[in-house]
């Protein structure tokens, strides 16, 4: 006999959402497993779409941060009975239903989380120690560090399953020039000023490189780089389209973003075996093994959350490391070759495979209903 059928609900922080977590859930079931609501779970990709959801949370919570800075993130599920189990992603659960939790940073267990540290741990602590409460799933080891550090009594509860990446069928566009790429929804927040910078100054350098930037460039920078005709600035895009021409274009992703707790870019990327220079911090060095998958640039900076601490400001220690990283790659082939086999390899046989991910998964959630 097979093993039981399990219905799992995904409850969501925000109705809509533009983590690419769910798109691969949805894709990449773990067997005997059937998630509920994850049929629409598609990606923003429009900039007019995007800029109304972050305006509308930014609202929302300003609200939470004027009227109670350290509530708790919690959300109620309608119909709880009809599921086996709750999936809380990057949230807590109020039913009396069992249910687990998947987090991206510790300070998620609360609704506006860039404003707390260890305010209101008692009620955070009493959810997550709760015989509700199954599980919970730490995207990183630096994650599950810090959930450990604020609440020692759920130790155990505590287990790291990074996200599984899909592995990328795709046909490497082949061109004598070595491209350099960089990616985002958000421009500024995810480091797009360094990666242009970068690229300006290596596309001038070597006459072999060319750049493409797809993201909500802001018009200051297109007027900034316009005389830079090596550079190729793009809007946002269907996914599709971005996986079926622009990475498999590419030879070196650039992404010096000091903001992500993980950073689903660096993973997209390595999917389609491009080494990647990033800047250190958070989940970074877990994700990219400096050496290995690309390189880790240092930074005296710590983890910078605001835009308006690097809009248009430039760290020179930093971008000059970016661009030397990048220039190793740049001038040595076999690096990129050897680099870009790691990083493929990881995707598909180490710590991000879908396969070890879901093994993980199943095995969580049928624990969860013993």
């Amino acid at each position: 006999m097979g093993k039981e059928r399990i219905s799992v609900y995904i409850q969501k922080p925000w109705k809509i959402s533009d983590s690419p977590y769910y798109k691969f859930l949805r894709e990449s079931p773990p067997s005997g497993i059937k998630y509920t609501n994850l049929q629409s779970s598609d990606l923003i990709q429009s900039r007019a779409k995007k800029n109304f959801y972050y305006k509308l949370k930014g609202y929302i919570k300003n609200l939470i941060r004027t009227v109670y800075p350290s509530m708790p993130n919690l959300h109620y599920t309608r119909n709880a009975e009809k599921y086996d189990l709750i999936h809380c992603a990057h949230c807590m659960s109020f039913n009396n239903h069992p249910w687990i939790c998947s987090m991206e940073y510790a300070k998620q267990f609360w609704a506006a989380p860039d404003v707390v540290s260890q305010r209101n741990k008692k009620t955070v602590s009493k959810y997550l120690d709760s015989v509700n409460c199954k599980k919970i799933i730490a995207w990183t080891n630096w994650v599950r560090d810090d959930i450990v550090e604020m609440f020692p009594n759920v130790r155990d509860k505590v287990e790291v399953v990074y996200p599984g990446i899909p592995t990328q069928s795709f046909q490497k566009i082949r061109s004598k020039k070595i491209k350099l790429l960089f990616v985002s929804r958000s421009f500024y927040f995810k480091g797009g000023f360094y990666a242009t910078e970068a690229i300006d100054q290596l596309t001038k350098k070597y006459n072999n490189v060319e750049g493409i930037v797809v993201s909500d460039v802001p018009v200051e920078i297109l007027n900034k780089y316009s005389s830079n005709k090596k550079i190729k600035f793009m809007s946002m895009m269907p996914q599709d389209k971005l996986f079926k021409e622009i990475y498999p274009s590419a030879d070196i992703f650039i992404y010096p973003s000091f903001t992500d707790t993980f950073g689903f870019p660096l993973t997209e990327a390595m999917s389609f075996g491009l080494p990647v220079v990033c800047v250190k911090g958070q989940s970074r060095e877990e994700i990219i093994h400096d050496g290995k998958m690309g390189f880790v640039v240092n930074s005296n900076l710590g983890d910078v959350v605001k835009v308006e601490d690097f809009e248009n400001l430039c760290h020179e220690d930093i971008l000059k490391d970016v661009i030397l990283k990048a220039e190793k790659l740049i001038k040595n082939k076999h690096m990129r070759e050897k680099m870009s086999i790691n990083c493929l390899n990881e995707i598909e046989n180490g710590k991000f495979s879908v396969k070890k991910s879901n093994e993980k998964l199943e095995r969580i959630y049928r624990e969860a209903l013993k």
